[in-house]
């Protein structure tokens, strides 16, 4: 019999071993680390290129021509976030599934149904000359990296047991197809809407999405033919939504606003840009700093592309948000009853344009895509369907087909992002917009001669009829587009008299502009709460952008609230949290309790509001916009009698009984003391991974969470789910942070979160999370700023012997 002794002896060895191995394969790993000093021989360069990177790990690239430049920053983006890049482009590719198997499947029926590889490589021959050598020479620089590499791949690369390919121009160019499907939301709203339909009628459906102001333009949903509520009621809409990606989320916006030189403190322009988008692990951005002969730039690159997303050149800075201008339609079209290969159009039925796509499954044999198009675009029903071998139901009588004015293959999107980068001024700025095709985006820019200015650009279509809420016939020719808004016509603005320029995906356009652009605009609250601050601080500083970047006040708090206080408490715990919130002045700080009262006031009173007619899919819908409560309390009070009593429920008894539930949660959740309960313990930026977040034990490692202020209605955006076991998580905030001074562009101020680097071994993976939390920012001044703070480190990429 083995003693107790022994077997602890045994036990310990083998922890001892087991830690051995693991500390071997941690050294081991860190093979996948970038090299920071010393030099490298890479065929491909003309000259030496030095890479000088800061203590937080953000490269200068100091090359001697333009195509070095790009082909430095190809090296260093495939050092620090190599797998992203490669998840990127399998993504754009419809290539997961040869990865992850059968649950890549919904993400690569999508792709090889819209077909945005396909659209990157025709791309290719239509780039400019100037742009196709900055993408052919960051293509280079990444698959120098490859073939020079000597160490460990990425974690990922073992645990999905795969390895780099090389690197391909299109593989550039099928970032912005997908940031254009990412950034458009339209499609997924109208998709939603009609799954509501099964629910609500068109006029509650409306009621979810209320008019920004009286007298703007919406559907006329009240003529909808009972062919088309036929239609609507045929199609799966169900199914479709369940297969379409996580990748894909509902939610994108921004901020950005500039003022000119009369109302800044150095008398030149100040723009602050902070794009919102979902927080991830590693995050979309990557900040740099290039310099070479006739060209600095300095700002957000992407992991993938080689140029400046948003950034400053030593003459202009620029930056983007969300437009929400409509450019997607779904249309139903019926197919011919007598040939399930044609479908019906105005003229007569037409025939569908086909091709094959194979799948490759990892563990599972190839799945065969059939892709139909109409003359609509093609059919994502299709892509959806619930039985892969079945890419053809004839038994359907409708199938839905995606209008998407980005999926042209002549987008010059490329070229425009290109001379964005190289212009000099404000005219050579509006140039280059002229060629921005995909997505719709606002542009705004100054430039240092004083000039600032905006752009709504992006192909608009011109419909018909103006809907956009919902699904149409597409066999009728009614809906049809038309043709495309001409660049001159669409909103811009330079130089307006009052000296500044606000979007915060606001609506953009007075009830005069004689084009639609939208059937639904965000909230304006973001939008108000800047005009508010930039009133108040006026000469502006860059110091005081950034804090007003950092706005925690609710507007949409402060529009509520006194209707919420104004319906009667019965208990005491009510009575005392509407005290609690009399005396708040709506801040969002996670320090405070009076944000987790209200926040949970507003779930509770929007479930409460929904759930009745909904069902289930109430929480599916997640948070409920404050604008859209206000109008119901407001404009719509039916909404507040529950239909499951006999009893008529009016919006006090709805807001009592939500303040009940909403305290009975908080309680069970934080205990009893109300003084006690913090925002930031149930609102916590979450930045997971996409990979390393779905291994148990690796999720803790991988995943950052952090305490944060705000919420999706505050300048310093915190927008949280509203669904699941943890509600309040912030799952969608400003993920690049940006202040430029026009007077010193070297000064520009600048933040990303979580961090540089997209190795979880990096000690920059998750690094930047905490200061930018905290409102800190960094500054990108070049190589010698790197060296001043005694931390940079040198890497020489040499030309190889030929």
């Amino acid at each position: 019999m083995v003693s107790r002794k022994t077997i602890l002896r045994i036990a310990a060895a083998a922890v001892l071993v087991l830690a051995i191995v693991a500390g071997g394969g941690f050294l081991w790993l860190r093979g996948s680390l970038p090299q920071e000093w010393g030099e490298i021989s890479l065929p491909g360069l003309n000259a030496s290129v030095k890479i000088v990177r800061d203590l937080h790990g953000i490269p200068t690239i100091l090359a001697s021509s333009r195509h070095d430049a790009y082909f430095a920053l190809g090296f260093v983006h495939a050092q620090d976030r190599l797998w992203q890049m490669d998840l990127m482009r399998r993504a754009g590719a419809g290539r997961l599934s040869e990865i992850f198997g059968p649950a890549g499947l919904p993400h690569d029926r999508l792709m090889r149904t819209l077909g945005l590889y396909r659209l990157a490589e025709a791309e290719l021959d239509s780039l400019g000359s100037e742009t196709r050598a900055a993408f052919d020479a960051y293509a280079e620089g990444v698959n120098a990296y490859l073939s020079s590499h000597k160490g460990a791949w990425p974690l990922e690369y073992y645990l999905l047991r795969t390895r780099p390919y090389p690197w391909r121009a299109a593989d550039s160019l099928v970032w912005g197809r997908l940031m254009a499907l990412r950034l458009s939301t339209d499609f997924r709203e109208e998709l939603l809407r009609a799954r509501l339909l099964k629910y609500l009628s068109p006029a509650q459906v409306r009621d979810l999405w209320p008019a920004y102001k009286a007298g703007w333009p919406h559907s006329a949903i009240a003529a909808m033919t009972r062919e088309t509520r036929r239609a609507l009621a045929a199609v799966d809409w169900d199914g479709i939504a369940a297969a379409i990606p996580d990748s894909f989320p509902r939610a994108s916006a921004s901020n950005s606003w500039i003022v000119d030189g009369r109302h800044s403190a150095s008398g030149k322009p100040e723009l602050a840009n902070d794009p919102h988008l979902r927080l991830e692990a590693p995050a979309l951005w990557y900040l740099a700093r290039i310099e070479a002969p006739g060209m600095t730039l300095a700002g957000a690159t992407s992991p993938g592309v080689p140029l400046m997303i948003a950034g400053h050149n030593r003459d202009i800075a620029w930056g983007f948000t969300s437009s929400y201008v409509d450019s997607q339609d779904l249309f139903i079209e019926r197919v011919d009853d007598s040939d399930p290969g044609r479908y019906a159009a105005p003229t007569g039925s037409l025939p569908f344009a086909t091709r094959t796509e194979v799948i490759k499954v990892r563990g599972g044999a190839d799945v065969t895509l059939t892709v139909r198009e109409t003359r609509h675009g093609p059919v994502i029903s299709d892509a959806f369907a619930p039985a892969a071998d079945v890419p053809h139901p004839a038994e359907g009588r409708y199938v839905v087909a995606l209008a998407d004015a980005g999926l042209r293959p002549d987008d010059r999107t490329p070229d425009g992002l290109y001379r964005l980068n190289q212009a000099k001024d404000a005219d050579e700025v509006t140039a280059a917009l002229a060629e921005f095709d995909t997505p719709p985006q606002n542009v705004t820019y100054a430039d240092r001669a004083g000039n600032i200015g905006f752009y709504s650009v992006g192909r608009v279509p011109v419909r018909k009829k103006d809907e956009g809420l919902f699904p149409v016939p597409g066999w009728s020719g009614e809906y049809d587009w038309t043709g495309l808004i001409p660049f001159g016509e669409l909103p811009h603005a330079r130089n307006p008299q009052h000296g500044r320029i606000i979007v915060a995906n606001n609506r953009i356009v007075g009830d005069d502009y004689p084009y639609f652009l939208s059937a639904f605009w965000p909230s304006p609250y973001r939008a108000r709460r800047i005009a508010q601050l930039l009133d108040e601080l006026t000469p502006l500083t860059p110091a005081e952008a950034a804090a007003t970047q950092l706005d925690t006040i609710s507007l949409a708090a402060r529009d509520l609230l006194p209707r919420l206080l104004a319906a009667p408490a019965a208990s005491a715990r009510a009575q005392q949290a509407r005290r609690l919130l009399a005396d708040w002045d709506g801040n969002m700080r996670r320090d405070l309790p009076e944000p987790l009262v209200y926040s949970a006031w507003l779930l509770e009173l929007g479930r409460g509001l929904t759930a009745p007619r909904l069902g289930p899919f109430a929480r599916a819908f997640g948070a409920i916009d404050p604008m859209v409560l206000d109008h119901i309390l407001s404009d719509a009070p039916d909404w507040c009698d529950d239909p499951r009593t006999e009893k008529t429920e009016t919006c006090d008894d709805a807001i009592a009984s939500a303040l009940d539930r909403a305290l009975e949660g908080l309680v069970k959740a934080y205990g009893p003391d109300m003084s006690r309960w913090r925002w930031g313990r149930a609102h916590r930026a979450r930045f997971p991974n996409a990979v390393l977040s779905r291994v148990p034990i690796l999720r803790s490692l991988a995943e950052i969470e952090i305490p944060t202020d705000g919420d999706d209605s505050t300048v310093n955006r915190g927008t949280y789910a509203g669904t699941g076991t943890d509600p309040f998580i912030h799952v969608h905030g400003a993920g690049l942070r940006a202040v430029y001074d026009l007077e010193d562009l070297d000064g520009s101020l600048f933040m990303i979160a979580p961090g540089e680097s997209g190795n979880l071994l990096s000690p920059h993976y998750g690094d930047f999370a905490e200061p930018w939390r905290d409102g800190r920012y960094l500054l990108l001044p070049g190589s010698t700023g790197a060296r001043r703070n005694g931390r940079a480190r040198t890497l020489t990429l040499m030309p190889a012997h030929r």
